[in-house]
């Protein structure tokens, strides 16, 4: 019988654990604990890679479901979660206003209509209901003026953005105007209309009564550099070629200027979350809690401008007008624009935590202010969607 000593084999040493290709630290897990480099790269078979692409997308589309509800139904809750360190479950303040914000100003180039919309129906009805001439001319004058008296009543920021629209308005009244007067002379009209010159097209930049011309009136203020006059006078140039575009196809400005004002708002938001700073002061906070306040308040605004904006289309497409239907819709849009002031309220008083006096204060002053810098941010997005059209 062999001894129990000669059957056993020498013991065999323990294999060394893999170490990082690039840090030569010592794995753990699937990443690298020391310089986060995944243990599985790329030099992998391609059923594998899309595998793992399929596994971040869903994982991604799981924590937006489960971070949408508590956004738009639990005013606060997004940001204390934050605050408490149970973070990895919901998508990041950032990533969840990017996604948002790319995604109702999307929606609105689709949904929000220039241009085409019923009031130019409108006016081309009521034109093509005008038998003479001499009612064409006195439907387009009185149509002029109003919009002469509401440009008139706009002032500030609203007529900085509204004069872009109204000219627009001006050169369809125009158009419908001369189009009806061109059917009645080439129609079997017994009505004389010699009298009735069809109307040209202003020019889209008058200064001191002449149409505005950058070779001969070229920018020059005096305590600017010469290459910064230049470049004003060319963009003023592109801006007054582009407003004659403009009166062509008024859809084009809408979607230059709504694909500029997502990043309007990415400006505004460290904006806003220093108000906060400044309106809490005293609350000691870290600018970095205001800054996710502000991430989380802009991306439910975004969410509830997406909503409003699906409300809106079965709204204007097929509920007629005075019906049940289009009543009820009209009360789901006073319902979500009030739950978007209220939630803001509550959020403020949920992560602040101050009395309902003081909370009510702040909200309403920093409403003001805000209101002003987004509406000087969308005046600046129309001047920058009007060159860059």
């Amino acid at each position: 019988m062999q001894n129990e000593d000669d059957v056993q084999s020498p013991s065999a040493e323990p294999a060394p654990p893999p170490r990082c290709r690039n840090c030569e630290a010592a794995l753990q897990g699937p990443h690298c604990h020391a310089c986060g480099q995944p243990v599985q790269g790329l030099m992998r078979p391609i059923g594998s890679v899309l595998g793992d692409l399929l596994d971040s997308v869903f994982d991604f589309d799981a924590r937006i479901v489960r971070t949408l509800k508590p956004l738009y139904l639990r005013p606060g809750f997004l940001s204390l979660e934050y605050f408490a360190g149970r973070q990895v479950r919901y998508v990041t303040p950032f990533r969840l206003f990017f996604f948002l914000a790319v995604l109702a100003f999307f929606v609105a180039r689709l949904t929000v209509q220039v241009g085409g919309d019923g009031r130019s129906d409108d006016v081309q009805n009521a034109f093509a209901r005008a038998t003479t001439a001499a009612a064409v001319v006195k439907l387009r004058d009185e149509q002029l003026a109003q919009l002469q008296q509401a440009q008139r009543d706009m002032t500030g920021t609203a007529g900085a953005v509204g004069a872009t629209g109204i000219r627009v308005a001006e050169h369809h009244i125009r158009d419908a105007a001369d189009a009806r007067l061109r059917a009645l002379r080439e129609g079997a009209s017994a009505t004389p209309l010699a009298e009735a010159p069809l109307e040209t097209q202003d020019p889209a930049v008058v200064v001191g009564g002449k149409p505005w011309d950058a070779k001969t009136q070229p920018i020059a203020i005096g305590w600017l550099p010469d290459f910064v006059n230049h470049w004003l006078t060319a963009q003023a140039q592109r801006g007054s070629d582009n407003v004659a575009r403009l009166e062509r196809d008024p859809g084009a400005f809408k979607d230059a200027m709504l694909s500029v004002i997502p990043t309007t708002l990415f400006v505004l938001v460290p904006v806003f979350a220093l108000l906060l700073k400044l309106a809490y002061l005293f609350q000691r906070r870290l600018y970095m809690e205001h800054l996710i306040v502000a991430l989380h308040s802009h991306a439910f605004l975004c969410l509830s401008l997406l909503l409003i904006l699906l409300a809106t289309v079965p709204a204007s497409t097929f509920a007629p007008d005075g019906s049940w239907t289009y009543i009820l819709f009209a009360w789901l849009i006073a319902f979500l624009v009030g739950w978007t002031l209220v939630y803001l309220l509550l959020t403020q008083k949920r992560v602040y935590a101050q009395g309902w006096p003081m909370t009510l204060v702040k909200f309403t002053v920093l409403g003001m202010i805000y209101s002003v810098l987004l509406g000087l941010a969308v005046s600046a997005s129309a001047l920058i969607g009007l060159v860059e059209m």
